[in-house]
């Protein structure tokens, strides 16, 4: 059974950090691009970071350059994403995305994790 749960979403004031982990199993962890997703209320779902099965080859979104790391542990099948400087705009449901490098129409979601920036 494919799983992709996504822990860390949390309450902090803007200017805050924290990082994010996506858990996944039931698939080979190692042979998937992983990406880093999020959607806030009333917005389309937006790309914010992609990495390559060897953590070589490194995307993030042009909003938030600067301010995001994206890493992962094929030993323990775990992406993370790294945020800093937040700001009330980053609020949103953060969701991680596994597709295989095999078959690109093959791809799995998770169900999100909120992170809301409020003074």
């Amino acid at each position: 059974q494919v799983q992709l749960v996504e822990f860390g979403g949390v309450l902090l004031q803007p200017g805050g950090s924290l990082t994010l982990s996506c858990a996944a199993s039931g698939f080979t962890f190692s042979q998937h691009v992983m990406s880093w997703y999020r959607q806030a209320p009333g917005k389309e779902r937006e790309l914010v970071a992609a990495i390559n099965p060897g953590g070589t080859s490194i995307h993030y979104a042009d909003s938030m350059k600067g301010h995001l790391a994206i890493s992962r542990d094929n030993a323990k099948s775990t992406v993370f994403l790294q945020m800093s400087s937040l700001k009330p705009e980053d609020t949103a449901v953060y969701y991680c995305k596994a597709v295989s490098l095999s078959e690109t129409s093959r791809y799995y979601w998770g169900q999100g994790t909120q992170v809301t920036v409020s003074s």
